[in-house]
């Protein structure tokens, strides 16, 4: 399948792109060793109710517990070869933050991680298991940007982005590949979306291996500006996204993001918190999977039939590939959600 030639498909490299799939290729070539493999596996319950088969990719059994490591993996890769760095600076609600702090050690580099004081509990931990420094911050992004700025002054270093860097971009593209490789015949996937370096790398390699596959990206009402962006066709910023229970997608789409959604992304759904708090429960009760509500936010999409509706979805989109990005969920938050549920 990776050899697929695309000659007469109406997939093109776009030089607007910060990536293509040559990028994800080579990415997948660098992390290969380092990351588990994670199934693809079918949970006859969620395809039932979604009214065709749902393929879950498991990321949740990923090192660090997330799809995050495959990009910090390949962004830490590139800057180690092409400088000697001092540290590696970054801001994360968590997953992104574990995932940098894990590669960083194994590197012998020491890591920042810029975190809300609103952070799950569960999350710091990991990252302070993993060796890295946690500097909190208020919710705010604007006060987080600042204590970035400082610790690159005080510190020196690299800023690592979680979602706009090109690399990590490419890293979390190679979650397609694996897609398709376990399953060619996936007619779509959705993968939820906040900073938007997930659901971009998907979109380039998925359209790039099979031009007609549909992707969706999926993220809370509260947490919309991929929604709004797609809507009024120019980047949208949205405040208070801190009010989802969704911790992984708060973030907005940004700079390198935007022009692969608005060309690859075939529509964006939204969901309401209710809806993705009963799509966690259900993967934990029905599929036995612990996730976290960020990788509810798709099943809730795909359950709840809002994909339906969704442009570019008819009767000939039979097999669904759904990203389960992460796991990593307070057991505490576990019996709070099944005891309001």
């Amino acid at each position: 399948l990776f050899a697929m030639n695309n000659s007469n498909s109406k997939f093109t490299t776009n030089n607007s792109h910060c990536i293509d799939f040559n990028d994800v290729k080579a990415a997948y070539e660098i992390i290969k060793p380092f990351i588990h493999q994670t199934p693809l596996m079918q949970c006859s319950a969620i395809s039932e109710l979604a009214g065709c088969n749902v393929f879950l990719k498991t990321e949740n059994f990923q090192k660090t517990g997330s799809f995050k490591i495959r990009g910090a993996t390949n962004a830490l890769s590139h800057s180690v070869k092409e400088d000697a760095i001092q540290c590696v600076i970054t801001r994360s609600s968590g997953n992104h933050g574990q995932a940098i702090a894990y590669v960083a050690k194994s590197m012998g580099i020491p890591a920042y991680i810029i975190m809300s004081n609103t952070a799950l509990k569960c999350k710091k931990d990991a990252i302070r298991s993993y060796g890295g420094i946690i500097v909190e911050g208020k919710p705010q992004l604007e006060h987080r940007k600042k204590i970035t700025e400082h610790l690159l002054k005080e510190k020196g270093g690299i800023f690592i982005h979680s979602g706009q860097n090109p690399h990590v971009i490419a890293g979390q593209g190679t979650l397609a590949m694996e897609m398709l490789e376990q399953n060619p015949n996936l007619d779509a996937i959705v993968a939820p979306v906040g900073g938007g370096g997930l659901i971009s790398g998907v979109a380039i390699a998925a359209k790039a291996l099979k031009p007609y596959i549909k992707i969706y990206a999926v993220e809370p009402e509260n947490a919309n500006g991929c929604y709004l962006s797609k809507l009024s066709g120019k980047l949208e910023y949205v405040v208070g996204t801190e009010a989802t229970i969704a911790d992984g997608v708060r973030a907005n789409i940004g700079e390198s993001t935007w022009p692969i959604i608005q060309d690859l992304i075939d529509d964006v759904i939204t969901v309401s918190e209710e809806e993705i708090k009963q799509a966690t429960v259900l993967v934990w009760e029905r599929a036995k999977l612990v996730i976290e509500p960020t990788a509810g936010v798709g099943v809730a999409a795909v359950v709840g039939k809002k994909l339906l509706s969704a442009k570019g979805f008819d009767n000939s989109v039979k097999n669904i590939g759904l990203v389960l990005s992460g796991g990593n969920v307070d057991a505490r938050d576990i019996a709070k959600l099944i005891a309001n549920a």
